[in-house]
């Protein structure tokens, strides 16, 4: 049976603190800075995610709580790096100040790197599931993040904003990469941490449900940038228009990415259907589409 979505958080955020570095070893600043922005709350939706697959999949949450808290880490890498100067230049995330702006260019980068690199030692160190289990969770990891995953995905994305690229036909697959990839990571590592002899089976209606809920999730990003405000959103709204970024909403308008969004959703729960018990799952992914940050 899954639990509410607070107990998940709750889960997370005591586990995160104890996989971390201590402040007081001698490159404290760079550990402070990964820990400012990891602290900085936010939505959680992906360690949830890696929480409530294990559970659906017929394991104890118990057992993929260092998986997901990879992802998490690896989340918060990406999303440091994103704010850079030299890549989305953003000011605020999550209501705070960016991590480059409290603490500098050089710490944000070196912050992201060591988040990056503590993903993988937190997935590879789970001792609650079996080795083979632990080395698939690195390798879901590991795809997300790389060439084709968010690496690749935000390289296209600057590409398309310096003109390298037509717009139209490369908006999904960026989306792909930047955003469905960590969360079919996140699924998956749930999915791998159960050891369910249906495996196979959840592996693929997982990623199939990733792929989607994450191009839903990133369409609703555009719209909110577009319709909501910077006190609900946490950051400054219209600045993906202000550094003439390309968005489904600036490429095919709010209409069509309502209609998309809501589109790439059903496609989400649909994929739901092969899994023993999907309440919870369900009602996280109809409230994501029509979340207001």
């Amino acid at each position: 049976m899954s639990r509410n979505i607070e107990e998940y958080i709750s889960m997370t955020e005591g586990r995160l603190p104890e996989l971390f570095p201590s402040e007081k070893l001698p490159q404290g600043t760079v550990i402070k800075a990964a820990g400012y922005s990891l602290e900085a709350g936010g939505k959680r939706i992906r360690p949830v995610l890696t929480l409530a697959f294990c559970e659906m999949c017929g394991g104890r949450a118990e057992s993929a709580l260092d998986a997901a808290c990879a992802v998490e880490y690896l989340h918060t890498y990406s999303l440091i790096h994103d704010d850079l100067p030299c890549m989305d230049n953003d000011d605020m995330r999550r209501g705070k100040p960016s991590c480059h702006k409290a603490f500098g260019e050089a710490a944000a980068l070196l912050a992201g790197d060591g988040l990056l690199t503590l993903a993988f030692g937190a997935a590879a160190g789970n001792k609650r599931v079996p080795p083979e289990a632990a080395v698939k969770c690195v390798s879901a990891l590991a795809e997300a993040g790389g060439f084709t995953g968010i690496t690749g995905g935000q390289q296209l994305d600057k590409d398309m904003e310096n003109g390298g690229f037509e717009t139209a036909p490369l908006i999904l697959p960026m989306y792909s990469m930047k955003t469905s990839a960590l969360i079919k990571a996140a699924c998956l590592c749930g999915v791998y941490c159960a050891g369910s002899p249906d495996e196979a089976e959840y592996a693929e209606k997982a990623s199939e449900y990733a792929e989607n809920l994450g191009l839903a999730f990133q369409i609703v990003d555009d719209i909110l940038d577009v319709t909501s405000t910077a006190e609900e959103l946490g950051k400054p709204i219209g600045s993906d228009a202000a550094q003439g970024k390309n968005t489904f909403v600036s490429v095919y308008g709010l209409d069509m990415a309502e209609i998309e969004a809501a589109d790439y959703t059903r496609r989400a729960l649909a994929a739901l259907e092969g899994f023993p018990d999907s309440s919870f799952v369900r009602e996280l992914t109809e409230n994501l589409l029509s979340r207001k940050k």
